[in-house]
C-alpha cells in the first residue's frame, strides 16, 4: 500500500503541476455518461427552477430519498412566486423527514430574493446566483452550468474523490486551499458545448463508478486509462480527509403528552437546531418518571399515567440525540405556545423532524385519534 511521504502542504504544492496537466476527460466522459446516466426526474426537464431545488434537496441526502420529495415539492409549489409566498408550516411539511431544514428556509430567503432583484426568475449568472441564501460555490456552478450551459465546475464530493484518484493525491480534501486547485484543475477541462453534462458526468462517475467507502469500479470507469490512483493500486486509499471532530452527545426525554385523544407539540425557537419545527415535550437529561410527570405538571397538565416508550438515538451532523421517552395520558389543558395534534393534522400539517419517529411509532393511532 502507498502510504503519504509529504505533508498536505507540500503535496499540494508538488501537485500542482499534475493539476494543470489533467489528461483531456471531456470525451471519454460525455461519451459514458450518454449511455450510462441515471434516468432522474429533475434531469427530465432541467429549468433553472428543477435544477435549484433538486441540487438544494441533494446536499447531503440520497439521490432515491430525494425522487419522491422532488415530485411532491414540484406540484405544491411550480413556481418562484409560489415558493416565496408559501407558508413557513407548509414549506416545513413539505420538507418533513428530508432533514437539514435549513436549506428549505434558505430556499424560501432566495425566492423571495428573486422576487425582488431578479423579476421572479433565477439570474443567468454565476456571481448573482452565489450572491442567493442558500447557494454556495458548487450550487452555482451546477444551475449555472447545467441549466444555462455556462462553462463554470460544479464540483462537489464525488468530484473531489474522483480528481484524487486520477491523481493519486494524498492532499488533504478537507482544506480550502485543496478544494481551490481541484476546481481549478476541472475549469481547462469543460466543454463550451455541454458544460452541464461534463459536470454531471463527473459527478454521477464519482456517485455510480467511482465509489466512496468502497472498492472502485475501475473495469467499468470510462477513463480508468488515465487514472493514478488505479494504475497504482491504491485508488481505495483516496481521498484523504481529515477526521471530524465526534459528535457532541445529548441526554434528551421525549414525552408524547395525550390529551382529549390528541398530541401535544410546541414549536421549537427561530434559532438553532430544528429551528422553526414541532416537536413533542423534549426536556434535557434522561429524567425518570416522577420529573417527567412534574414537567408536565408545569405546563399547567394533571398527567395521570406515565408509559415508558423504548429509547431511540438521532444523529445530526455535530449533535447525536440519546433519547428515552413517556407516553403520558391527561386531561386536556391548555398551555401557552401549545398546539393539540390529532392524527390527521399529524399527517397533514404540522412538520415533525424524523428525529421523533421512533418514538410516535411505538402507539397505536388510537391514542391521538
Amino acid at each position: 500500500m502507498r502510504k503519504p511521504s509529504l505533508s498536505t502542504e507540500e503535496l499540494l504544492l508538488t501537485d500542482r503541476p499534475a493539476l494543470e496537466a489533467l489528461p483531456p476527460l471531456a470525451g471519454p466522459l460525455l461519451a459514458w455518461y450518454d449511455r450510462a446516466q441515471r434516468i432522474l426526474p429533475w434531469r427530465e426537464n432541467p429549468t433553472p427552477y428543477r435544477v435549484w431545488i433538486s441540487e438544494i434537496m441533494l446536499q447531503q441526502t440520497r439521490v432515491e430519498a430525494v425522487r419522491g420529495y422532488f415530485t411532491r415539492f414540484l406540484a405544491a409549489l411550480p413556481t418562484v412566486q409560489d415558493l416565496a409566498a408559501v407558508d413557513d408550516d407548509a414549506l416545513l411539511k413539505l420538507w418533513e423527514g428530508l432533514g437539514y431544514y435549513s436549506r428549505a428556509r434558505n430556499l424560501k430567503r432566495a425566492a423571495q430574493a428573486m422576487m425582488e432583484r431578479h423579476g421572479g426568475t433565477l439570474p443567468a449568472s454565476y456571481a448573482a446566483l452565489l450572491d442567493l441564501p442558500g447557494i454556495g460555490e458548487y450550487t452555482a456552478g451546477a444551475i449555472a452550468s447545467i441549466a444555462f450551459g455556462i462553462p463554470v465546475p460544479a464540483v462537489d464530493g464525488n468530484v473531489y474523490r474522483v480528481i484524487s484518484r486520477l491523481l493519486g493525491s494524498y492532499a488533504d480534501i478537507s482544506l480550502p486551499a485543496v478544494k481551490a486547485a481541484f476546481r481549478d484543475a476541472v475549469i481547462p477541462m469543460l466543454p463550451q458545448e455541454r458544460p452541464g453534462d461534463f459536470n454531471q458526468a463527473l459527478m454521477e462517475l464519482g456517485a455510480t463508478v467511482c465509489l466512496p467507502n468502497a472498492a472502485p469500479q475501475c473495469l467499468s470507469c470510462p477513463v480508468a486509462g488515465s487514472c493514478a490512483g488505479c494504475a497504482g493500486g491504491f485508488a481505495l486509499e483516496l481521498p484523504v480527509k481529515a477526521q471530524k471532530k465526534p459528535r457532541r452527545v445529548e441526554e434528551r426525554t421525549i414525552l408524547l403528552v395525550v390529551a382529549g385523544g390528541r398530541l401535544l407539540l410546541l414549536r421549537r425557537g427561530d434559532r438553532g437546531l430544528l429551528a422553526g419545527m414541532y416537536e413533542p415535550l423534549n426536556l434535557e437529561g434522561t429524567l425518570p418518571e416522577e420529573a417527567s410527570l412534574a414537567a408536565v405538571r408545569a405546563l399547567g397538565g394533571s398527567p395521570q399515567r406515565a408509559i415508558p416508550l423504548a429509547p431511540a438515538k438521532h444523529l445530526f451532523t455535530h449533535v447525536e440525540w440519546r433519547m428515552s421517552g413517556y407516553l403520558i395520558h391527561c386531561p386536556p389543558f391548555e398551555t401557552p405556545g401549545g398546539v393539540w395534534a390529532d392524527g390527521d393534522s399529524l399527517a397533514g400539517e404540522y412538520a415533525l423532524p424524523s428525529a421523533f419517529r421512533p418514538f410516535l411509532s411505538q402507539i397505536n393511532n388510537s391514542e391521538y385519534n
